[in-house]
């Protein structure tokens, strides 16, 4: 890249580093473009330049966190079944509350809905190959799909909210409550720490 080109994507990146601050902890339709130019030491004129409109920000923004998290949980579901679900709560500590947040905001913005599914499409298939080879190997098949799509809803950043705030749980305590849930549908021994 050249270094006007490095100085145009190292500001893209402030906007949307700002943006995701915004987004955080204000709902979608409270977000002014003003503010997040001013978090990132840019006009609103540049914003606007770089992402066309607060659709194209936002979109752009959950895009780029999308990619930060697909890599993450890559990397998580190499390990074995225990040391997944400890990466997975580690990661809804991180994500959990705004991986909530944008699927309830999606409707509010053009193109966010399919950004929003292609995330769920991920959670769903990133399950099955994190936990398919950890399944009892004589379950028949009409069994192993139900058992994967239970792993799926226990995987699911709203169980992580039901356990970690309506249940108080601490981190620790919601990956335990997690295996907990997980060892009836799993071959003996897979979630034993290795």
């Amino acid at each position: 890249m050249s270094t006007r080109a490095d100085a145009a994507h190292v500001t893209g990146e402030r906007i949307v580093d700002a943006m995701l601050v915004r987004l955080r902890d204000t709902p979608y339709e409270r977000i002014r473009l003003d503010d997040v130019a001013a978090d990132a030491g840019v006009t609103v004129q540049t914003v606007l330049r770089r992402f066309d409109n607060k659709p194209g920000l936002m979109n752009t923004t959950v895009e780029r966190e999308l990619g930060r998290i697909i890599a993450a949980r890559e990397a998580a579901a190499r390990a074995g079944a225990a040391d997944t679900i400890q990466a997975l709560v580690a990661h809804y500590e991180n994500y959990g509350a705004l991986i909530l947040k944008t699927y309830s905001e999606a409707p509010l913005v053009p193109g966010l809905p399919e950004i929003a599914a292609r995330g769920r499409e991920y959670h769903v298939d990133w399950c099955r190959r994190a936990f398919a080879d950890h399944l009892a190997p004589e379950v028949d098949d009409d069994t192993r799909r139900r058992r994967l799509a239970q792993i799926v809803a226990m995987c699911d950043a709203t169980t992580w909210r039901v356990l970690r705030f309506d249940g108080s749980l601490s981190p620790n305590q919601v990956e335990v409550a997690l295996i907990e849930l997980l060892t009836p549908l799993l071959r003996s021994g897979a979630l034993a720490r290795g």
